[in-house]
């Protein structure tokens, strides 16, 4: 908490004690506020935990500040390099703020948002295998995406609920997050990589890029499958954005587990402006034909689509039968000519299509 105080306050010197107490470091070092500070931090008996479970109960008093099931958890991690290995949960790991694996501490963390206003929740360091006697094996270790499901769940029964939990593409490989926010009762939406492949019939998607190719469109008027969504942003402005449900393995509008893209552009898919998302956020409701606003369309069976998944190793996230979840280890090959799908995807200049017909892209 200290380390974090001093990054904000306005002096040169953010990270000693003469700093944070706004003191001058030499002639102002002994003086009482900063004793006063001094032992606050190194003697007094206050716990963390009491703190930071005082600041969120001010939060949910504020009208300002007050949570509701609207908003979203969101959760991430950051790493700070540390030399030595005396310090407790340091460890050579990934770390995202420098961009490579060292010598450091990664905490992970939990923000509550509803896109008007944002604040921290909780946040808990990551102990790396090697602190434990059994390592990975060790009943008291967990891995990040464990701790991230606890501490979002943990938000929750503070008071701050939400719609959703939404991480980006890093957690979206991980059994144990898919599994852990199931049985916490918590929904999810989780960035996916585009070009990450997953098992499946020879003939059909392999990758979330695949798959949104497999979708019909012509141009705005004629969206085929695509649905138009006004997005807002922090500045004010608007852009229409269009979005879709697709089919890939076992992701489908009505498999426990939905792949949604979102793009600029449904003809081009711009790398930059396109979103590939999995979730178990049940589809909208909505008759045929008439969807609700900023819902993404269901559409109907044709032919030549492949079945809706309904087996238990489908790769649809963790159902009440706990099936194989996205990011799985791939099963063996399928005697039906199932193959895993590649890592990348080469695509070529789509060739003339009619509205409402599937564009063929390989």
């Amino acid at each position: 908490m200290s380390f974090l105080t001093g990054l904000l306050a306005p002096q040169e010197r953010n990270r000693t004690i003469t700093c944070l107490a706004g003191a001058e470091p030499v002639a102002g070092a002994g003086t009482l506020g900063v004793q006063r500070l001094q032992f606050f931090l190194s003697e007094s008996p206050w716990e963390v935990e009491q703190v930071n479970d005082r600041r969120l109960e001010l939060l949910r008093e504020q009208s300002a500040t007050a949570p509701h099931d609207g908003g979203v958890i969101l959760i991430d991690d950051f790493g700070d390099r540390k030399d030595g290995t005396a310090t407790a949960n340091v460890g050579r790991q990934w770390l995202g703020r420098l961009g490579k694996t060292d010598n450091g501490i990664v905490t992970v963390t939990t923000v509550w948002t509803d896109g008007r206003v944002y604040y921290p929740l909780h946040a808990t360091p990551y102990t790396p295998a090697h602190h434990f006697a059994r390592g990975r094996s060790d009943p008291a270790f967990r891995t990040k995406p464990q701790l991230f499901a606890a501490l979002a769940a943990q938000g929750k029964e503070a008071g701050f609920g939400c719609r959703t939990v939404v991480a980006d593409c890093a957690y979206s490989v991980s059994d144990t997050w898919y599994r852990a926010l199931r049985a916490a009762g918590l929904a999810y939406v989780v960035a996916l990589k585009p070009h990450r492949g997953i098992w499946a019939p020879a003939g059909q998607p392999h990758t979330p890029i695949d798959a949104a190719h497999a979708l019909t469109w012509c141009d705005a008027r004629h969206p085929g499958d695509w649905t138009s969504v006004e997005r807002h942003f922090c500045d004010g402005h608007t852009e229409t954005w269009w979005a879709a449900d697709a089919l890939l393995g076992g992701y489908g509008p009505d498999a426990p587990c939905r792949l949604v893209v979102a793009t600029t552009d449904p003809a081009t898919l711009p790398e930059k402006a396109t979103w590939y998302l999995a979730t178990n956020l049940p589809h909208p409701a909505g008759t045929p034909g008439c969807h609700p606003a900023g819902s993404v369309p269901r559409r109907g069976a044709r032919e030549g689509d492949p079945p809706r998944p309904t087996s238990a190793n489908s790769l649809a996230g963790p159902g009440p039968y706990d099936p194989s979840v996205p990011g799985s280890p791939p099963p063996s090959p399928s005697t039906d000519g199932g193959k895993h799908g590649p890592t990348r995807t080469t695509l070529r200049a789509p060739g003339p299509h009619r509205c409402g017909h599937h564009r063929t892209r390989r």
